[in-house]
């Protein structure tokens, strides 16, 4: 089980991480797999900041329709402000597990590191298979953290850390499962490809800086790991960083699938 995460407070912060090169080529990727034509509907299933539901927007046109949800406030906030003069584009607060919309509603839905959060997968799916037309397609991009490779000197440190920060969702290993998963509710998979993130230096306009960042915030008081601990690991990476031994990889998974 995961513990809770405060989206509303994280938002302002991962905003910027989403602006990153390393995020906006996945975006790219994923809008390029949906192929979006004017006057189709698409849901993005935790639609944060509104930085991929903007750009889907303007590939279904005004004649169609955009939209987002998220569970916290402050997301919809940023995304429905990103997006107001964008006619087609709503955003509400929603449950990814219990979707506020009819019966084959949508042509295509996506979904972003957002499902390794939800406790109920085959519930999820199942609704999602539910709002998606005959014909159309979902798109859905997650990260299995046992692809994360660093380099750190204090392993021992390094290892505790990353305990608590399992604690951060209650899918790790996602990707490997959702396969079988989007067979049972239904769908049939086209294709699941690799987008991995690799980083060697330690700087803001790259996206392994805020995730640690956010791994070091989080891990403070959680498994044992005390904040002067965590705020230790965190000062090894930019010794490490100054040093020219940075290194950070993690792969996310993009599966892609059809409703018969």
């Amino acid at each position: 089980m995961s513990e809770a995460i405060d989206f509303d407070a994280a938002a302002a912060r991962v905003a910027r991480a989403y602006q990153t090169a390393d995020v906006i080529q996945q975006r790219e990727r994923v809008a390029e797999v949906l192929d979006l034509q004017p006057g189709e509907s698409i849901l993005d299933i935790g639609s944060g900041p509104g930085l991929l539901l903007e750009e889907l927007a303007q590939h279904v046109g005004p004649q169609g329709r955009a939209c987002g949800i998220d569970l916290a406030d402050g997301m919809v906030e940023m995304g429905r402000r990103r997006c107001a003069e964008l006619p087609q584009v709503t955003v509400e607060v929603a449950d990814a597990s219990t979707l506020p919309f009819d019966d084959t509603s949508f042509d295509a839905a996506c979904s972003t590191q957002v499902y390794e959060y939800v406790e109920d997968m085959p519930k999820a799916l199942d609704d999602l298979a539910r709002v998606i037309k005959p014909g159309g397609r979902v798109a859905i991009l997650d990260t299995d953290y046992d692809s994360l490779v660093m380099e750190f000197d204090d392993r021992a440190l390094h290892q505790r850390v990353l305990s608590a920060w399992d604690e951060h969702f209650v899918h790790a290993d996602l990707p490997r499962k959702l396969s079988p998963l989007l067979r049972s509710a239904g769908f049939v998979v086209r294709n699941v490809e690799a987008i991995p993130i690799v980083n060697t230096e330690y700087a803001d306009e790259h996206f392994s800086w805020h995730l640690t960042t956010f791994m070091a915030s989080f891990a403070a008081g959680r498994a044992g790991v005390r904040a002067a601990e965590a705020n230790t690991w965190r000062d090894e990476l930019e010794r490490l960083a100054d040093a020219g031994r940075y290194f950070f990889s993690i792969n996310r998974y993009l599966v892609v699938a059809d409703k018969p």
